[in-house]
């Protein structure tokens, strides 16, 4: 299972997470923050579980390239 967790509350919209991983990641039309495609939502932290090891790498190309650190990537 990968896990990607985004606190988007904190995003400063820089598109990098988009560029790095356009299957996972958009940027809002309405506030310019990016968004965790098909992601759930508990407090702020936006929550994408997947079965799917294709996105590791380039959600960890994601997580690396956030300059506000507001990415996490885990395998379980």
């Amino acid at each position: 299972m990968v896990i990607v967790t985004l606190q988007r509350d904190k995003c400063i919209g820089c598109n990098y997470c988009v560029e790095m991983a356009p299957a996972q990641f958009q940027m809002s039309k309405k506030d310019g923050k990016s968004v965790l495609i098909k992601s759930t939502n508990t407090k702020g932290f936006h929550t994408l579980k997947s079965s799917d090891y294709a996105i590791l790498e380039n959600c960890e190309l994601a997580e690396k390239a956030c300059p506000v650190h507001i990415i996490t990537v885990k395998e379980t």
